[in-house]
């Protein structure tokens, strides 16, 4: 099998998942995904990382294809989620003097796991490990985005091995370095994977930037998706900027409607968000598209407006699951309406104020509510509200030239 190096001493040990529907069973990959894993090869052999456990028993060979008879010395482990933990039991079966590497609570999950190794290292801030040649040294990132997550810095090499971290969604179909593809292609996969995987926890993901700064970095490689080697800052300053909620200009319309009434009052809103000039507009039918594309947009956007028919005196299902998963994402900084309609009672704008009081977020006009059809006087406040989102978005405009150097 071809083999693909990092450096003289590195491999990349990687393989594309075109099969699974959902990852970790909740969000869509329709482009696959990638598992990636590397292997040093020196005076001592490091693994960093093992394989989902599907890809087993072509790992093993991959590896033996690599080292042949000799053993593997570590096994580093950056992140215990069983995509990458998968394989552990194998690879400690095959190589029974390997020494597992990991921080204190790397070894408190493996053991809720089920893995008992004998021989582990547990490593902290700036721990090193001297493999002959390469010289490896260890960070803690905390909940990017599980508590035991760390990183590998190669100090000879200057390759820091990221775990979860600046990865992403898609397959690498044929090219595995960010120079030999089209980084277009993966712009939605970069950002879908951080606002579905990591963005809980943005936070901790600035936390986590800073504390990498130090670090001479020539190449990031992730544990999903593309290496990167040549446009690093392509990856960093999106993360940097996804992770500080910096959001662009444009209004993302999210609807729950079961006969068309509550479409109509989104489409009303939207065609005016467009007259008066704001051109990054998505509007969304919650019963179509799948969370994980809306909360893409809404870390991306500015402006959030939504609204929700009266389902059994309560919010549209969809919408609903939505707003759960808004929260439990707790994103920030966004102008938020409401909107929505009913027929004999109420419930779907109600609950849509309770949860624009648990955001907190600044709203921008008072909820428009219609009973049954839409009549002149709504139609009138859905253009009101679409004027009162539009003078926020706009000023974003403003408060950039007022700030620009003169």
């Amino acid at each position: 099998m071809h083999q693909i190096k990092l450096a003289e001493n590195i491999y990349f040990l990687g393989f594309n998942d075109r099969r699974t529907a959902l990852f970790e069973n909740i969000w869509p990959i329709p482009d696959g995904i990638s598992y990636n894993s590397y292997l040093i090869v020196d005076e001592k052999i490091a693994l960093i990382d093992t394989m989902e456990r599907q890809y087993i028993e072509d790992f093993l060979a991959r590896i033996e294809e690599i080292i042949g008879l000799r053993p593997i010395d570590y096994l580093i482990i950056n992140h215990m989620e069983p995509d990458h933990s998968g394989s552990m039991k194998a690879i400690v079966n095959r190589y029974p003097n390997v020494t597992l590497v990991g921080n204190k609570k790397t070894f408190g999950i493996a053991e809720n796991l089920g893995y008992n190794p004998d021989k582990v290292v547990e490593v902290h801030d700036n721990s090193r490990l001297d493999l002959g040649v390469v010289k490896l040294q260890f960070q803690t990132i905390p909940m990017v985005h599980w508590p035991e997550t760390m990183v590998t810095y190669d100090e000879t090499n200057r390759i820091i091995f990221s775990g979860d971290a600046f990865g992403s969604y898609g397959t690498l179909d044929g090219g595995v370095f960010d120079d030999e593809i089209n980084l277009d292609f993966y712009e939605v996969d970069v950002m879908r994977y951080f606002t579905n995987i990591v963005g809980k926890y943005c936070a901790h993901t600035q936390r986590a930037i800073k504390k990498l700064v130090p670090l001479d970095i020539k190449m990031i490689a992730a544990t999903h998706g593309p290496i990167w080697r040549t446009n690093l800052e392509w990856v960093l300053s999106r993360y940097n900027r996804w992770s500080s909620y910096e959001k662009e200009q444009g209004c993302i319309i999210v609807y729950g409607s079961m006969y068309g009434n509550t479409q109509k009052m989104a489409e009303v809103i939207a065609r005016q968000l467009s007259e008066r000039g704001i051109r990054n507009i998505r509007v969304y039918d919650s019963s179509k598209t799948h969370p994980s594309y809306i909360i893409n947009d809404i870390f991306r956007y500015k402006g959030l407006i939504i609204g929700s028919c009266a389902y059994n005196n309560a919010l549209f299902p969809n919408v609903e699951t939505l707003l759960s998963t808004i929260e439990h994402m707790a994103i920030k900084n966004n102008y938020f309406a409401i909107f929505g309609n009913f027929l004999w009672n109420g419930g779907g704008v109600s609950n849509l104020k309770k949860f624009a009081e648990q955001m907190n977020w600044e709203t921008v006009y008072e909820p428009v509510e219609e009973k049954g059809s839409l009549k002149p006087e709504k139609f009138r406040m859905c253009v009101d509200l679409a004027n009162a989102m539009a003078d926020k978005l706009l000023s974003m405009d403003d408060a950039k030239t007022s700030s620009a150097p003169v």
